[in-house]
């Protein structure tokens, strides 16, 4: 005898022909919102019934989150490539000095240092390179010819003519003498040894002054 198959939803299921439902998408598309609408509209109450700036309304919003979902993706790429762009303009930065807004760094034995003392006016300018100990090692004297960056070296040695010993040296600078004496800013100049790359931006790993942000950095070359 054949057996007739009971009701369902596959009239050939009980042949061992079952059909799969077709997958379905996690997230809603327009036509589906379009189905839900147009199942809503048919499905409304005929005495309050649903105005024709509803249905365009739950449309625009709709268009929003899609659009809104769409320009997410777009910034998420783009993000992407400003990333790698960046870093690999940060591995051409390995190698350079940075001019940093820092007073000293650690420095080997004989090791000097150079950088930029910050002048408010035109004059005479006392530099003196102090080290751990707070001793100072080295006085210099640089002109400035106006308000701004004047640039300074420092070869190592002491005023005695003797190799600086490994350590960490500070540079103080001041204009004037006695009572009018002021200090002022201090740029100096460390080689770059590495770049990282950090959730907060760019990083340079600076030789004898560790790392510091891009936006601390005055001048890279």
């Amino acid at each position: 005898m054949t057996t007739i198959p009971g009701t369902s939803d596959n009239p050939y299921a009980g042949y061992g022909l079952g059909v799969q439902s077709p997958s379905r998408a996690d997230s809603m598309g327009q036509a589906d919102f379009l189905r839900l609408m147009t199942e809503q509209l048919k499905n409304q109450d005929p005495l309050k019934p649903l105005e024709g700036s509803q249905f365009l309304g739950q449309l625009a919003q709709f268009s929003t989150v899609q659009g809104i979902e769409q320009m997410n993706g777009a910034m998420g790429a783009m993000a992407s490539v400003m990333e790698n762009d960046q870093a690999l303009r940060a591995a051409a930065l390995v190698g350079h000095d940075a001019l940093v807004d820092a007073d000293g760094l650690t420095l080997a034995e004989g090791k000097g240092l150079s950088g930029e003392i910050v002048a408010t006016s035109a004059g005479p300018l006392q530099v003196e390179i102090v080290d751990g100990a707070g001793q100072v090692v080295r006085r210099m004297d640089v002109e400035a010819g106006a308000a701004g960056a004047v640039p300074f070296a420092w070869d190592g040695r002491t005023d005695g003519g003797d190799a600086a010993p490994a350590g960490t040296y500070t540079v103080r600078a001041r204009a004037g003498a006695g009572e009018d004496a002021r200090a002022l800013d201090v740029r100096v100049a460390a080689h770059i040894d590495s770049v990282s790359i950090e959730a907060t931006g760019l990083v340079l790993n600076l030789a004898g002054l560790g790392s510091v942000p891009l936006s601390g950095i005055r001048r890279i070359g």
